[in-house]
């Protein structure tokens, strides 16, 4: 029905529109917070003139908590390359007991077995050389 041109519109209708009350604005508390936005520092031009140093301020805090993430992530590093070199340590230790079992005469006479080598039975001799006064 919006659509008619206004004198088209019958008297009636003019009549059924709807009044509109006006209602009544809420008064906003009084308190610190809204004292300070509308009366205070941040309304006045003190607030432009404050905001290089905020934004310094905001830019320590970011460095301040990328060195902290960084000195973290560091520490997490560190703690695991300490765990491999406890772990790498255990592993020398274990193979150097290991070849020096295997290095005894019992288990050196057991591999040569194998291959079809034996152990002498006759102690070693010495072989001495007597020089001749003829020569």
């Amino acid at each position: 029905m919006n659509n008619r041109l206004r004198t088209e519109i019958p008297e009636e209708e003019l009549e059924s529109e709807l009044i509109v009350e006006e209602k009544t604005v809420k008064e906003v508390p009084e308190n610190f917070l809204t004292k300070f936005l509308s009366n205070g520092f941040i309304a006045s031009d003190e607030a432009t003139r404050a905001l290089p140093f905020v934004l310094f301020i905001a830019l320590l805090g970011m460095i301040y908590i990328g060195n902290r993430h960084l000195a973290e992530k560091n520490i997490r590093d560190i703690d695991k390359i300490t765990k491999e070199v406890h772990e790498l340590s255990w592993e020398y230790k274990v193979t150097k007991a290991d070849l020096a079992y295997k290095s005894t005469l019992s288990e050196v006479s057991k591999r040569a077995d194998t291959l079809g080598i034996r152990e002498s039975l006759q102690p070693a001799q010495k072989i001495t050389v007597k020089e001749d006064a003829t020569q």
